[in-house]
């Protein structure tokens, strides 16, 4: 968080406007709560109780209130909401009101603002009840102008129902590229199904344990309704098929997803449209932590660049292989830009060839030449390295995701002498923490057909059910974001995962990985327990 010691109580914000003030531009609200910026370009001024003054983006109430304006908690400090309906109406009558969610850092408060009072508060420090604004809060220099922006920007946030959130149902969307793998696709699909069936029974009980007044609270009862949208076509279209999608049946969030070799769109189209993407299926996310509504597991095949980097460290030459139709261009190209003052050289191979012969050929022109002195980097799939002919004499590095992680068919000659990025927990580590997905697959009579996909599928579901359990009835796409950046490191398992966690700013959630040799009886030997590039 930016500017800690000012904005824990921003309520600055909802700053109202004298009626003589002159019309501020448009989006000049928004701009002074996210970025600090005045209507007239200057940065938002902020003086602290020690008298230490913050400008700009670190005096921004976004920095405390979050992009939802439902506050938050930092240790012992309650950072309160500051939307129209919590800071224009006494606290009792928030209090009493059922469809009013009711945010952790909600404090109880005698009176109710008005604009007017709410600026001269904000610009001296004093309440209207004559109390001074508690530390680490600090007042504003603000004018009628930015009082006024900021009140049309406040009024508006959480006003209109969230896209996908009806009375009785919460809509998700999961998506699927038309290059996702068949198998996965089938193993996720299943794995979300069944969840969201045993979902919509236990909304179902709860409703008939509703108060006598048929009123449960929080409306814990409504089910979640699970649709599929299913991308056709080329890249270039999916963002306009994913607008036809959320205008036809709005969703709330995505939910997982699986892609082959592009998930760009999908991320465009989620940023674009302020919709939530929640760990998707995908082993080449895209890297944009300036981004907000997309969250990932990982960097995948990306933070595996800089895993094999940081491994060949003093290596001069690397030599990397990849199909140009992969992902492994993504991850060759990442890797180059983390190798300063190392000679990188491609060897790329056309479109994926369709026998084992052809495929032995291509790759024995590929590795031809290449001498002791240089790293070899292969980036390529299973049924490439079952093709592999002689190693050459160098280091060998692989991409363990491409190859199939402890499955990854590698020829005998090449196994003592390769170590492949491996950016999960080992599987002797992981092993208690696996047995939660597998003890529910079992339980739902699901068949194991491919176990990442399906224990990261199952995480993403129960991820977001117990997220869904402390957001109450605020039932906002920012406010979901926000509460999983506090809430995810707080798991008992985290699947493949040694540990996922997440804050403001973070779209990632697992950080690092391990480098790891597969002995001949396919165990899984670690060469670099854990590193975090």
């Amino acid at each position: 968080m930016r500017g800690p010691h000012l904005g824990v109580l921003c309520i600055a914000l909802l700053c109202a406007a004298a009626a003589q003030s002159s019309a501020a531009p448009p989006g000049a609200g928004a701009a002074l709560y996210l970025e600090g910026r005045l209507p007239d370009g200057r940065p938002l001024q902020a003086i602290g109780p020690n008298g230490v003054v913050a400008r700009g983006a670190d005096a921004a109430c976004v920095n405390c209130h979050r992009r939802s304006g439902l506050g938050s908690r930092e240790g012992d400090i309650t950072v309160p909401p500051l939307t129209a309906a919590y800071l224009f109406r006494d606290g009792a009558t928030n209090a009493a009101d059922a469809a009013l969610a009711h945010p952790p850092g909600t404090t109880p408060r005698s009176f109710a603002y008005t604009p007017e009072t709410l600026l001269q508060t904000l610009v001296s420090g004093v309440r209207p009840d004559g109390r001074s604004l508690r530390a680490p809060m600090p007042h504003y220099v603000l004018d009628a102008t930015a009082g006024r922006a900021l009140t049309d920007y406040l009024a508006s946030l959480g006003v209109a129902p969230a896209p996908g959130v009806g009375a009785d149902e919460i809509v998700f969307a999961t998506i699927v590229t038309p290059d996702a793998e068949p198998v996965a696709r089938e193993a996720m699909l299943t794995v979300l199904r069944a969840y969201f069936a045993t979902q919509a029974e236990a909304a179902a009980a709860r409703r008939d344990e509703a108060r006598p007044n048929g009123v449960a609270p929080y409306r814990a009862t409504r089910r979640w309704r699970l649709q599929v949208w299913a991308l056709s076509g080329p890249a270039t279209d999916w963002q306009r098929q994913l607008g036809d999608y959320q205008a036809q049946d709005p969703a709330f969030a995505l939910l997982s997803g699986m892609a082959g070799r592009d998930w760009a769109p999908v991320h465009a189209f989620c940023e674009q449209a302020r919709v939530p993407c929640l760990f998707p299926n995908v082993d080449l996310p895209v890297v944009a932590e300036q981004d907000f509504y997309p969250l990932y597991y990982s960097r995948g095949v990306l933070l595996e660049a800089e895993l094999l980097r940081a491994r060949a460290a003093g290596v001069r030459r690397f030599v990397q292989l990849y199909r140009r139709d992969d992902i492994g261009l993504a991850a060759a190209n990442a890797l180059r830009a983390h190798a300063a003052g190392v000679v990188v050289e491609d060897r790329v191979l056309p479109a994926a060839a369709t026998t084992l012969q052809a495929r032995a050929t291509q790759l024995a022109h590929a590795l031809d030449g290449i001498g002791a002195e240089a790293a070899t980097l292969l980036w390529l799939r299973g049924d490439d390295l079952r093709a592999l002919g002689n190693p050459p004499p160098g280091r060998i590095l692989a991409s363990g995701l491409m190859a199939g992680l402890d499955d990854a068919p590698l020829p005998a000659r090449w196994r003592a002498r390769t170590e492949f990025a491996y950016p999960l927990d080992l599987p002797a580590r992981r092993a208690l923490r696996m047995r939660f997905p597998l003890a529910w697959l079992k339980a739902h009579d699901i068949p194991v057909t491919a176990l990442r996909v399906q224990s990261d599928s199952w995480l993403a579901c129960d991820i977001l059910a117990g997220i869904l359990e402390h957001v109450g009835d605020a039932y906002v796409p920012e406010y979901l974001v926000e509460r999983l950046e506090t809430m995810l490191g707080r798991r008992l398992s985290d699947g493949y995962y040694p540990r996922l966690g997440l804050a403001p700013g973070q779209r990632f959630a697992s950080k690092g990985g391990a480098l790891v040799r597969l002995a001949e009886d396919g165990t899984v030997v670690p060469v670099v327990d854990w590193l975090v590039p």
